[in-house]
């Protein structure tokens, strides 16, 4: 799908719609998936089930919840794409209906941040 045409779609108002075009604006890589494999309702109780993980590991999410009712309400096959952004800190899952003419939901998760060994000693400790 063209970056043009998938911004289009991600022209909602809620959060998580708004941050993908943002990053998609910024240069982000995207990928639309051809065909589908799944029905909206699976994709609905996969996701349902990875949020506390999520959480757990300090993954920042945006429109979780909202994007499983959204895929639970849609109740039929849907599209999968990804946007990630150009650091590669925030990652969206897209769901499109089947022909990719519509967004049906969009969940966005940021990766926490990795600390090195170095950040975490105070100045002046000597390395092991």
């Amino acid at each position: 799908m063209e970056r043009l045409d998938l911004m289009r779609l991600l022209a909602g108002e809620d959060e998580a719609s708004k941050a993908a075009l943002a990053a998609l604006a910024d240069g982000a890589d995207h990928v639309v998936w051809e065909g589908v494999d799944l029905s909206s309702e699976d994709y609905a109780r996969g996701y349902e089930s990875r949020r506390r993980p999520c959480q757990h590991s300090g993954i920042e999410t945006l429109g979780w919840e909202r994007a499983v009712r959204l895929l639970r309400e849609h109740a039929q096959p849907v599209r999968r794409g990804r946007i990630t952004a150009v650091d590669g800190s925030w990652t969206f899952y897209l769901f499109l209906t089947e022909d990719g003419g519509e967004l049906v939901a969009c969940i966005g998760g940021r990766r926490p941040e990795r600390r090195t060994p170095e950040a975490g000693r105070s100045a002046g400790q000597a390395s092991p």
